[in-house]
């Protein structure tokens, strides 16, 4: 069973609050910012979680409820749950935290670019680290789309929703090199369908921290939400999506870290990077991913080093190449993005150890 639950969810079974009231929600309003709560009647028991609360909330579709499911947005007795199929009790209380309305159209930006290639149907960029792809719960504009609708005007694949036009795959926020945009629907199709059958070779860069043994690999592992922080991903046993990245060490900086180069089969959110950490070689700088400087690390590296590898701002990882068969006309492209400055200036550095 999915969700961060544990035994409370047994003890909590019989607890219901003095006053329950089902929320009024009037015909077609998601109640957008609202906490509703539901108690489960005793003739929902054994239900499937989604099912019982589609039921009690008839303005909340079962698609839309497995989506507020999935985002960590149930609660259970003060803890999240996230599997939709969890069977109910009578008398269990849950809680679903709607968020609040978004903007529905992002607005064209006036943003620099560095355009790699650009044709009638697909655009390459080299985004910069610190730009978000797509506008989302705590950025709404100054994203990659914003820049899109404005370097694209109206040539741009609608495919993606308001909120991605033109986007087939993304980078992390802090995540820099090579992305390429659909400009036509039947560019987005004819990428979809390459990204879709594991055709499209991305390599990246990554500096990590020790040295890799052995030297060149393979990590296979699912990927799928942490269960104890709905931010981050994990390598699960149960619940993920298969996730394969193949790795090689470019170069050592004595046994403190090293430059590996990882070519992904399959594209999950923070695959390489969770991958990299689950094999005790998580990027440098990534926060999240435990890629900050310990005191064990520090032991490994010159004192002169350790203000500038404790700052790194973001995590060193960087999409230096792109291949794919052009979406209309077949013809192959490849391109390369050198290292930004950031990266450049980690290795010079490291490099003198």
């Amino acid at each position: 069973m999915a969700g961060n639950l544990g035994p409370s969810l047994e003890s909590r079974a019989d607890v219901r609050p003095p006053d329950f009231r089902l929320p009024d929600l009037r015909p077609g309003v998601e109640a957008a910012g609202a906490v509703l709560t539901c108690v489960v009647p005793a003739e929902a028991a054994g239900e499937r979680l989604d099912k019982m609360l589609a039921a009690s909330f008839n303005d909340l579709s079962r698609s839309r409820l497995r989506a507020l499911l999935d985002q960590g947005h149930v609660v259970f007795g003060g803890l999240t749950i996230t599997d939709p199929s969890h069977r109910v009790k009578p008398g269990q209380v849950f809680e679903v935290r709607v968020p609040p309305p978004e903007q529905a159209t992002p607005e064209p930006q006036a943003m620099p670019l560095r355009v790699v290639f650009e044709d009638d149907e697909v655009l390459v960029i080299d985004k910069a680290a610190g730009m978000v792809v797509h506008p989302a719960p705590g950025n709404r504009d100054q994203t990659l789309v914003n820049a899109l609708l404005a370097h694209c005007g109206d040539s741009l694949s609608g495919i993606g929703g308001v909120c991605r036009p033109g986007i087939v795959h993304r980078l992390d926020k802090d995540t820099s090199g090579l992305l390429v945009v659909a400009k036509s629907d039947r560019a987005h199709a004819g990428l979809s369908s390459q990204f879709g059958d594991r055709t499209i070779s991305r390599t990246y860069a990554a500096v990590v921290w020790g040295v890799l043994n052995p030297l060149a690999g393979t990590v296979s592992g699912a990927i799928g939400r942490s269960r104890a922080d709905r931010k981050k991903m994990a390598v699960v046993t149960a619940g993920g999506r298969a996730a394969v990245t193949h790795y090689r060490q470019l170069r050592a900086f004595g046994t403190a870290a090293a430059l590996v180069e990882c070519r992904l089969e399959t594209g999950r959110t923070h695959q390489i990077r969770v991958h990299l950490a689950s094999i005790g070689h998580p990027v440098i700088g990534d926060k999240a991913y435990g890629g900050g400087i310990t005191p064990a690390r520090a032991k490994r590296v010159p004192e002169t080093l350790k203000p500038m590898l404790g700052a790194f701002p973001r995590q060193a990882l960087h999409a230096r190449r792109l291949e794919f068969l052009h979406p209309t006309n077949g013809q192959p492209l490849a391109f390369e993005a050198a290292l930004p400055e950031d990266i450049s200036l980690l290795i010079a550095a490291l490099g003198k150890i």
